[in-house]
């Protein structure tokens, strides 16, 4: 690949007269790959690859700075080239909190208090005009993505239009209830496979698309989570951590905790449509068939969320509904 000739041309001018082991560290669900550099003293770096026709490099930076000012454990950048998409980095290490808690989930309680903390030193570092805006118009486009590529592309369905207008309905409350929250940074996939097990904990990786946004956001990525499910009352146990935290920090959480509760199961319920849609689309327009194994965590989520308000009534039938048209059509969700 002309692609990978680049990085070995581009490592060895920068590093020239020695012989740096290039390995691959990581891929995400973007264009982005990231390369571990093994120097000849055994020191390590991160090259994150970004082919500039694709991808942006300019928002990693300028989130990174914001993480560092807050006192987090981020990659550094010690190197931009915009033009070629480059970013050399420090290197967080290889132990996910992912990885972590699949094998031993009694580590849960410290691993998650110190995401909480970090969670917070984030939020309060909050300062609007920086970030983008986790406006109408983004947090629509998001769900779109819904009836776009899940229910059309994977499954299939062309909704009448009585459920159609279910579905705008059920689009707008969501939207209604991310906008009527305080707002503050989003990191917006803080989720265990973002972080790192480091020193601080934890270090914090796959934040390019942070935006100022609602509050429940991350709080929510991060306990319902993309690979790793809970049950409830450990959830809620660590929600309600977050949330008396938050409170002696004086972020702008409510006072009742069930109306933050209900914030953030909302705000949930627009995350699982949006990724639902991400997973098939990184399906059936990007080769990335691993996705879809975790789509029925996704509807598990939502059905839990649409049972418990009276509001969601109608949509929770819409999904009954999808339901028994997969199961007879012999697919899977």
């Amino acid at each position: 690949m002309l692609r990978d000739q680049l990085i070995h041309d581009w490592v060895a001018e920068r590093f020239p007269g020695q012989s740096v082991q290039i390995t691959p560290a990581s891929a995400d669900a973007s264009f982005r790959r990231y390369f571990r550099l093994t120097l000849p003293n055994g020191e390590t770096r991160i090259l994150m690859d970004a082919p500039p026709e694709k991808e942006d490099c300019h928002p990693f930076v300028a989130v990174a700075r914001l993480l560092e000012e807050a006192g987090l454990n981020a990659p550094r950048v010690l190197f931009e080239d915009h033009e070629h998409g480059f970013l050399l980095l420090t290197d967080l290490g290889n132990a996910l909190y992912l990885e972590t808690l699949q094998s031993d989930d009694q580590r849960a309680d410290a691993l998650f208090a110190d995401a909480i903390a970090a969670l917070i030193a984030w939020q309060q570092s909050s300062t609007p005009g920086i970030l983008p805006s986790y406006d109408h118009a983004l947090l629509k486009r998001e769900l779109d993505l819904f009836p776009d590529w899940f229910l059309q592309r994977h499954l299939d369905i062309k909704l009448s239009d009585e459920q159609q207008k279910v579905l705008e309905s059920t689009f707008q409350l969501l939207i209604d209830n991310a906008l009527a929250q305080p707002a503050v940074f989003v990191h917006r996939d803080y989720m265990p496979r973002n972080l790192m097990l480091g020193e601080p904990n934890p270090g914090i990786l796959d934040f390019q698309d942070a935006v100022y946004g609602p509050i429940t956001y991350d709080v929510v990525s991060l306990f319902r989570d993309a690979f790793i499910s809970w049950d409830e009352e450990r959830e809620l146990d660590w929600v309600a951590r977050y949330w008396q935290q938050a409170r002696a920090a004086s972020l702008p959480v409510p006072e009742d905790f069930a109306v933050f509760w209900r914030h953030y199961e909302l705000m949930g319920l627009q995350r699982h449509l949006k990724v639902l849609g991400i997973f098939c689309r990184l399906n059936y327009r990007d080769g990335k068939d691993r996705y879809l194994a975790d789509l029925p965590r996704f509807l598990a989520y939502a059905h839990r969320t649409a049972s418990r308000y009276d509001e969601l009534a109608p949509f929770r039938t819409l999904l009954d509904t999808l339901e028994g048209h997969q199961q007879k059509a012999g697919s899977t969700f």
